[in-house]
């Protein structure tokens, strides 16, 4: 799978240092969704079981032991990862995962 982009997991950590214990997890995640070859929300959740799968190609992911939450937007037919947010529990709950 392409992810777009990295660069906003890295912009979470350097510019929140008190979210430094985001980046192994979430480079953790980056490896295997980079390595991975989803055709379709079950083989998401075959990869990470505890994925909520939201409408629209939308996915939510427990990083961190359920610490933070990223979510993405797949695009299955071309292999495309995009990230829409990743964040805390608190700040998740203050978004719209469906339409961010």
């Amino acid at each position: 799978m392409r992810i777009i982009a990295l660069s906003t997991l890295k912009s979470f950590w350097k510019d929140y240092p008190e979210y430094a214990d985001a980046v192994d997890p979430t480079l953790t995640w980056y490896r295997l969704a980079l390595k991975a070859d989803w055709t379709s929300p079950s083989d998401v959740k075959e990869d990470f079981g505890n994925a909520s799968i939201l409408k629209d190609g939308r996915v939510v992911f427990n990083i961190a032991g359920n610490k933070y939450r990223l979510v993405v937007w797949i695009n299955y037919a071309y292999k495309v990862i995009y990230i829409r947010f990743i964040g805390t529990h608190a700040h998740y709950d203050k978004i719209d995962a469906n339409s961010i």
